[in-house]
């Protein structure tokens, strides 16, 4: 297991709605493909984060 995770973030009208954490840049971006064919109108960010920051 990797030290990195990638972290999805929903907003809608500048509010983070929802937040998602998968393990590979791939999964993340799978997902936030699917959703924006779902919705296309709502804006997703994909970041990476330490794993230290999601858990202890």
């Amino acid at each position: 297991m990797t030290n990195t995770l990638w972290k999805c973030e929903q907003f809608r009208a500048g509010q983070i709605t929802n937040q998602v954490v998968f393990d590979s840049e791939q999964q993340a971006s799978d997902f936030v493909a699917q959703m924006q064919r779902m919705e296309p109108d709502i804006f997703w960010r994909i970041e990476p984060v330490d794993a230290k920051l999601v858990w202890n």
